[in-house]
């Protein structure tokens, strides 16, 4: 059996092993909890894959030529979307088990009632499917006209993508506050903050720049990636640094704005996870998203290090995954819990995302062969 057979055999007995564990869960361990953990891997697929097309419509955006090269990794990325469709349609069945806002006590809470209409299960489902249909529509723009470039070198569709791309990021804003505002601060509705749709941008955008600077080094280790070099690397190394530094600054401005205004209708969320157990996962949090990255990549030559750079990105996505679970679970009264329910799960989507994403890496050329620019990129140079 060769190596790559060897490993998606492994990787398919591990999302039959983790989907005994997610029945189980489902049956033993309670139904709120089985839907905390689904909604929890639906935000992280669907921010993955949202990240992934935001930094595809930045390049065209902004005509950008030393990411031509690479730019074939987050188009791959971007089609977790699709795999977070289906997620995210099954996560719908959650809303009345854990969103308030959707219960009929609602209809009786002082605050609740104004928003009784805008929480309800059916405007909460058309959102969602309004969200899903305009991501399609950025991956069958920005992707589907990049896969068919490679056959038709037609340099117009850099003109289109161009055009479209000022149109995706007024869709992106719309989508990614809907996702936060809706799927995860929807858990707690009596709290509100308006930069949350901000904060979670910056997760989404990390973990799309983390995922493609793995598959980019991946690809090289196959030499699949000739002609992109150390200077590539930096210039991802120099985003996920600079993105790290801006997650945490609008996490803490969050933080000190509710702080500083002290209403007890806002500072419960923090007072949530500053208290018992999470505080323990917060300071964690602090030290994995920001400080232990920061210190890895502040200084120049370790933006480019191969090595370092792999390693940080694992960081970055295990640390996007905890700032989701921190976002997600203290909302639903429930300690910290980290044993054969989370386990399951994570092992079930884990390896169906690595299915995908493996699968996704064989569509197409590793390249965008037909960008008229492609060139250029190459010889990039810092």
């Amino acid at each position: 059996m060769s190596p790559n057979k060897h490993t998606s055999t492994l990787l398919w007995g591990a999302t039959a092993l983790g989907a005994l564990g997610v029945l189980g869960t489902y049956v033993t361990a309670g139904h709120e909890r089985f839907w905390a953990n689904w909604v929890l891997w639906f935000v992280l697929i669907f921010t993955l894959g949202l990240g992934s097309l935001f930094i595809v419509a930045l390049e065209h955006l902004v005509s950008a030529r030393w990411s031509v090269p690479i730019r074939r990794i987050p188009e791959r990325l971007a089609t977790l979307l699709l795999l977070a469709i289906p997620v995210g349609l099954i996560a719908l069945f959650a809303i009345p088990v854990l969103y308030p806002g959707a219960r009929p006590e609602a209809a009786q809470h002082p605050i609740l009632v104004g928003k009784a209409f805008w929480l309800s299960l059916p405007f909460f489902s058309v959102r969602t499917l309004i969200a899903f249909g305009l991501c399609v529509l950025g991956l069958a723009v920005l992707v589907g006209g990049s896969l068919k470039q490679d056959t038709t070198k037609d340099p117009a569709f850099n003109f289109r993508a161009r055009k479209f791309a000022p149109a995706f990021m007024a869709i992106f804003a719309l989508v990614i506050t809907m996702i936060a505002f809706d799927w995860i601060s929807g858990l707690t509705p009596e709290w509100y903050s308006d930069i949350f749709g901000v904060y979670v941008f910056a997760g989404a955008f990390l973990s799309g720049l983390a995922a493609t600077a793995l598959s980019v080094l991946y690809l090289q280790d196959q030499d699949r990636l000739e002609g992109v070099r150390g200077d590539h690397l930096y210039n991802l190394g120099a985003f996920l640094f600079a993105f790290t530094v801006f997650w945490s600054y609008i996490g803490f401005a969050q933080y000190m704005l509710l702080w500083y205004a002290n209403l007890p209708d806002e500072v419960i969320y923090y007072k949530v996870r500053l208290a018992g157990a999470w505080r323990a996962v917060t300071i964690s949090l602090a030290f994995l998203h920001f400080i232990l990255p920061f210190f890895a990549l502040v200084t120049r030559d370790s933006k480019k290090d191969p090595k370092r750079l792999r390693r940080v990105a694992y960081l970055m996505l295990g640390a996007h995954v905890l700032d989701m679970y921190w976002l997600i679970f203290p909302a639903l009264g429930a300690k910290p819990c980290f044993s054969w329910p989370e386990l399951s799960f994570a092992l079930f989507f884990i390896s169906g995302i690595l299915l995908w994403v493996r699968g996704a890496m064989q569509k197409g050329e590793d390249m965008p062969v037909g960008d008229p620019f492609l060139r250029e990129g190459l010889e990039f140079r810092l």
